[in-house]
């Protein structure tokens, strides 16, 4: 399996990004070895779920960060669990943690959501972590891509823990409308939640049309990544994507 490529600015101002996307349960398991797993998978951005969100938060969550060299962009408690992390590379816009419809006795679900730019790209994130409830969650399918309409950015990617396969109607809506990054450019391993049998596919990276998907997957073979760190870290596996992203109209110096 070739590695996938290392983040850099083109000539053009286009962007090259490595993204990841991890369910980290609250930082209950091997901090140490989740901290490892990201530092090796070298990511521009970093999409969480189940950040932690009760007790003393903000310093746990900032503790991850500085131990894998980077920054907490936005998230935690205020969006009821997704966060995003960022390296020095980014230059951040804005932000806006928001928090969907409460339906009585499931859980509060939120996004976190930024604005930021890495050489001549401006990009729209949002990283998510959907309802068990089947119907709530396809409800917050479509408010998602709302928000990512309401971004207004011409690109953007969406990062998260769907609670369900590529099957399921929610999946299918958000890959209706944007790029699958694992179904475009297959990269790495599969399966996200291995604790039933089979293991599923339910932790996705998603990206506009205009998004060129280089590789996206579970990084199983990614140097500095072991199978001891993955199953110590938490009960997901990540998934990352390399991404290129094109420089804005107005900062594309070749204008």
């Amino acid at each position: 399996m070739a590695p996938l490529p290392n983040s850099h600015t083109e000539p053009d101002g286009s962007a090259v990004l490595r993204v990841l996307s991890y369910n980290i349960r609250s930082m209950r398991d091997d901090t140490d070895a989740l901290a490892r797993v990201i530092t090796a998978c070298a990511p521009d951005l970093v999409l969480l779920q189940e950040a932690p969100r009760f007790f003393r938060w903000r310093k746990k969550l900032a503790r991850l960060a500085r131990a894998s060299g980077l920054v907490v962009l936005t998230g935690g408690a205020t969006a009821a669990g997704p966060a995003i992390l960022c390296s020095l590379r980014a230059t951040v816009e804005r932000t806006e943690d928001v928090l969907l419809p409460l339906t009585p006795g499931l859980h509060r679900r939120g996004l976190a959501t930024a604005v930021v730019r890495f050489g001549g790209a401006r990009l729209g994130v949002i990283s998510c972590h959907l309802s068990l409830d089947d119907q709530e969650r396809y409800a917050q399918g479509g408010l998602l891509l709302d928000r990512l309409d309401g971004l207004g950015v011409e690109h953007a990617l969406v990062g998260g823990d769907l609670n369900e396969g590529p099957a399921g109607r929610t999946f299918h809506l958000l890959a209706g409308a944007l790029q699958d990054g694992r179904d475009v450019a297959p990269w790495g391993g599969e399966e996200t939640w291995t604790r039933g049998t089979p293991g599923r596919r339910i932790d996705a990276v998603f990206a506009t049309k205009g998004i060129e998907v280089l590789g996206c997957g579970v990084p199983v073979d990614q140097p500095g990544v072991t199978r001891a760190d993955l199953a110590a870290a938490t009960d997901h596996l990540p998934v990352l994507a390399a991404l290129r992203v094109p420089a804005t109209e107005r900062e594309n110096p070749a204008r």
